[in-house]
């Protein structure tokens, strides 16, 4: 076990074990109660297409039994100490989550390593969890907002690399999966490189939990990092006609830097900034102008979404089929204005002042602070402080901004529509945005 202790954040504790595991610690004085993460580097991106969707089945089934305990037993060990238990899967991860009484946290380390390590995989379980996961895709199917989702991660990166396939998986993919099949991928991606043992709260000692995550994970087979190639940005539009529906669900976007374009992950802040100048907050000009003057959409956001090897400048909206055309005219005049020029200086500041509340307060929570620490790790090797973000947003000025638009009207957008989609909508959303 190595303890890592240069420049780390002033509130964070770092050790790695033998076999490469990190753990780390993140006191938070004020909390009455611990959050325990373990964060295994596997998702959709290290899925083959035959393979799609297995991290999501790996994830259900991991409470579903263990060499020593059946899914009951689980349930009841973490719920008798007062615990709330979770996971989520995601593109570039696997998560999965303790939240309960500081005094018992070395048993919730206990709880997750066997949960992670000593997956039994019961094959009438997995029967079982099958038709609750099918239930899962009828819902998503059903869902315009997470349909033009999906087709704008194809439209972005197409269907040749893994970026573009969702994380749910594949209906066949699903049915197809037999209980060794499982347990191979676990063997291949759980491993103890890839994987990070975090915790949040009133720690006042960060030796009792190193000890703790070492007795559980130590014998951890060591493994490789699970390493994927970032994606090619291709562009296009993708649509969905989907009966019953009576919105037309639109995401526009287009290509941002990644996390790791840059060894201190500063390289998005004039996206980000530019996307929060752009569309976060009523006055900001895409819901002041879009929303509150012309009434052209219900639901309206813009975000840069910045990922370990991909980012997106995402513009998404929900409006009634006979204003999407005038929507996606809107959209574009906003995007010329600004690549033009037309920086507003108080929108600028607006956006600053938003961004560094927005930091700071992912500061304060748990969960933000645990998944960022991990990616820090997957993705730089250390720890990093939030002092140098928000230095990088300070310097970026109105002409950095204004080039990040002109950028991105340069570039082939991604689009996807879905729902109630007009019969003339696609020709007159690539003749806007000439995609």
């Amino acid at each position: 076990m190595t303890p890592n202790h240069s420049t780390l954040p002033a509130d964070s504790y770092l050790a790695t074990l033998d076999n490469g595991l990190r753990a780390v610690g993140i006191a938070m004085p004020w909390r009455r109660t611990v959050s325990l993460s373990v964060f295994v580097r596997t998702g959709s991106l290290h899925e083959s297409p035959r393979l799609n969707g297995i991290s999501h089945v790996v994830e259900h089934m991991a409470f579903k039994g263990t060499a020593t305990r059946d899914c009951q037993r689980i349930n009841l060990d973490a719920e008798r100490l007062g615990a709330e238990v979770n996971a989520y899967t995601d593109k570039d991860h696997t998560a999965f989550h303790l939240e309960g009484l500081p005094q018992d946290l070395p048993e919730f380390v206990a709880m997750l390593a066997d949960i992670v390590l000593n997956g039994s995989f019961p094959a009438e379980e997995l029967e079982r969890e099958r038709q609750v996961i099918e239930h899962e895709f009828t819902e998503f199917e059903d869902d315009p907002a997470g349909m033009a989702f999906q087709l704008f991660d194809r439209a972005c990166y197409g269907l040749s690399h893994p970026a573009g396939q969702p994380v749910i998986g594949k209906r066949a993919n699903l049915r197809r999966f037999g209980r060794e099949d499982l347990l191979d991928y676990v063997r291949r991606q759980y491993t103890a490189r890839n994987v990070v043992v975090a915790v949040a709260g009133p720690i006042a000692d960060f030796e009792p939990f190193r000890r703790a995550v070492e007795a559980a994970f130590g014998a951890m087979p060591a493994g490789e990092p699970n390493l994927v190639s970032a994606p090619d940005w291709l562009g296009g539009l993708k649509q969905r006609r989907m009966a019953g529906c009576s919105q037309c669900q639109m995401v526009l976007g287009f290509a941002a830097p990644a996390l790791a374009d840059q060894a201190d992950g500063l390289a998005s802040a004039p996206h980000v900034l530019a996307a929060a100048l752009l569309g976060e907050g009523m006055s900001s000009p895409l819901l002041d102008e879009i929303r509150e003057r012309r009434g052209l959409a219900y639901y309206l956001a813009c975000t840069a979404d910045i990922y370990p090897l991909m980012g997106q400048f995402v513009i998404e909206a929900a409006t009634a089929p006979a204003q999407a055309e005038e929507f996606l005219q809107a959209v574009a005049q906003l995007l010329r204005e600004h690549a033009e020029g037309a920086i507003d200086p108080v929108g600028l500041e607006r956006a600053r002042k938003q961004l560094l509340v927005r930091t700071l307060r992912a500061q304060e929570q748990p969960a933000r602070r645990l998944e960022a620490a991990a990616q820090d790790l997957f993705v730089f090797g250390r720890l990093r402080e939030p002092g140098p973000w928000l230095e990088r947003l300070q310097q970026v000025g109105a002409e950095e901004v204004g080039a990040v638009f002109r950028s991105m009207l340069q570039g082939p957008p991604a689009i996807a529509l879905a729902g109630s989609v007009p019969a003339r909508l696609r020709e007159r959303a690539e003749a806007l945005f000439k995609c």
